[in-house]
């Protein structure tokens, strides 16, 4: 089966004349002319990006997604390619529905009627890993079924293991490979996977998610009912609402557009920066609005991303330092984060910053791309061997979409006017007074178990250091009786032998 597979790339890859990325590399680049020649009838008219999506859209939906993933990356992907690969849709027929019920039924370890009082065997929504159906509990709740593809597992594990193949050969015959790192690319991709074909970790996503935005009004999260969840089964609250995209439906039943454009910019940030856990999967796609309000509907759990606490100072810094025009700031904190070498001149790295920023600062606010510039300072800072964090390239990606999201509902809407107000609030809560207070707070329990406990602790150190100061002394003075026993030992035994030669030399 891997041969007929692999048979099937290489006519895709013939096909879409993808032979261009690998001809490029120096050891090869004489052959150009012999592929030319063998494969004079195939017309090649469209750039490269194109054909390389077109390429993957043919070899199916595993690929599709790897696309996706490749459009996240544009740290190691050229621009034209990340620009192409973000128009890639996840747009699958549905499996049996009679295979679905088979997966729920095996994984619920039940009938479908005693799960379900009743079941709507046409999915909503099919994409690559699952599809989802509509349904209502024995209460009467009405739910969404979220079900994995039968055989998905085994589908994903060969073309992965093909795409390791690839990657390897990409590597090696590829002019730029080793700097785009395309196996660890592939296995960034294969842990997104494994991710995502556990819906119960999903699951548990979703649940986070709506604690941290629990009776919020600016997102709705659905809830999971965990009685009817497993592996490959995922039941949460059906949402109603209408497709973000879809802005004359939103503006026809009473949402205001900018205003929901603000609110998009804000529950990120409030992601980020308050919680260190965000939706990182946010395309249009995944979000609803609820009908006459700003509130969104987030959907699709599989893909998360998480911040440290030093992570999320770090962000803010750069932020803030952009919006000040802050130069050696953002330098500083590249350097003091540890993502570039310790010896990296700091007046360097801040000139590269400057270089990229300048530009931009004298453009129209409006008109600026905040994730842009984020994207532009990586690339710029990679020749001083700054490592990206897997995280931050999540994060990156997100920012993107939340960009494009809202200029697409608000072209005037101005991302930085937006987000600057709370990220300063943001800074002030963590070096401020207040951060002061919420620290001490949280501290307190630690105080108030451990305070009552110091005079012990206090006695029994002492003893500690008094025996450990016994003892030292005892040691010393064992070893200086040791030598002093070895002197006396010589001493006798020298006088020992004088007595011997005087006794001797009397006798004569």
């Amino acid at each position: 089966m891997k041969l007929l597979r692999l048979g099937r790339i290489v006519q895709v890859a013939v096909k879409y004349g993808l032979e261009e990325f690998f001809l490029g590399h120096e050891r090869v680049r004489p052959l150009r002319w012999l592929v030319r020649a063998l494969l004079f009838w195939r017309p090649i008219r469209e750039p490269r990006a194109v054909r390389l999506r077109r390429a993957l859209e043919d070899l199916g939906p595993i690929f599709v997604k790897f696309g996706q993933l490749l459009s996240t990356r544009r740290d190691l992907v050229p621009l034209d390619l990340a620009d192409e690969l973000a128009r890639l849709q996840d747009r699958v027929p549905p499996f049996d529905s009679a295979a679905a019920v088979a997966t729920i039924e095996a994984a619920l370890g039940k009938p479908l009627d005693q799960a379900y009082a009743e079941f709507d065997r046409t999915p909503v929504a099919s994409a690559s890993v699952a599809q989802v159906h509509f349904a209502r509990l024995p209460d009467g709740r009405p739910v969404a079924v979220k079900v994995l593809r039968p055989g998905i597992s085994r589908v994903i594990a060969h073309d992965v293991s093909l795409l390791h193949v690839l990657a390897l050969v990409v590597e090696k015959s590829f002019a730029d490979g080793r700097r785009l790192r395309p196996r660890e690319v592939v296995a960034e991709f294969e842990k997104h996977l494994a991710d995502e074909l556990d819906l119960m970790r999903e699951a548990a996503n979703c649940s986070q998610l709506r604690r941290n935005f629990k009776e919020s009004s600016l997102l709705a999260v659905p809830e999971v009912y965990w009685d009817a969840c497993a592996k490959d089964v995922m039941t949460m609250d059906r949402m109603d609402g209408i497709p973000v995209s879809q802005i004359e439906r939103l503006r026809a039943s009473g949402v205001d557009i900018p205003k929901l454009a603000a609110t998009g910019v804000e529950i990120f940030f409030t992601q980020v920066f308050r919680d260190g856990f965000f939706h990182a999967d946010m395309h249009p796609g995944n979000i609803l609005v609820r009908p006459g309000s700003e509130q969104y509907i987030a959907l699709d759990f599989g893909i998360m991303g998480t911040l440290t606490e030093v992570d999320k100072q770090y962000l803010a810094r750069n932020f803030l330092a952009f919006f000040r025009r802050d130069y050696k700031g953002v330098a500083q904190a590249h350097v003091e984060s540890g993502w570039v070498p310790a010896d990296t001149r700091v007046d360097e790295l801040e000139a590269a910053v400057r270089a990229v920023c300048e530009p931009v600062f004298d453009r129209p606010l409006k008109d600026i791309s905040f994730g842009r510039v984020l994207l532009q300072l990586f690339q710029a800072s990679r020749r001083f061997n700054v490592e990206i964090q897997p995280q931050l390239v999540l994060l990156q990606k997100t920012l993107l979409n939340i960009e494009g999201l809202g200029r697409q509902l608000d072209p005037e809407l101005d991302l930085w006017k937006t987000a600057k107000p709370f990220l300063e609030r943001w800074m002030n809560e963590q070096i401020g007074w207040r951060a002061l207070v919420r620290n001490l707070k949280d501290e307190a329990p630690k105080w108030a178990q451990l305070l009552p406990q110091l005079p012990r602790l206090a006695h029994h150190a002492l003893n500690e250091n008094r025996l450990t100061q016994l003892e030292s002394g005892l040691t010393l003075m064992l070893r200086q009786q040791q030598a002093r026993n070895r002197w006396l030992g010589a001493i006798a035994g020298l006088l020992a032998v004088l007595a011997i030669l005087t006794l001797y030399f009397n006798l004569r």
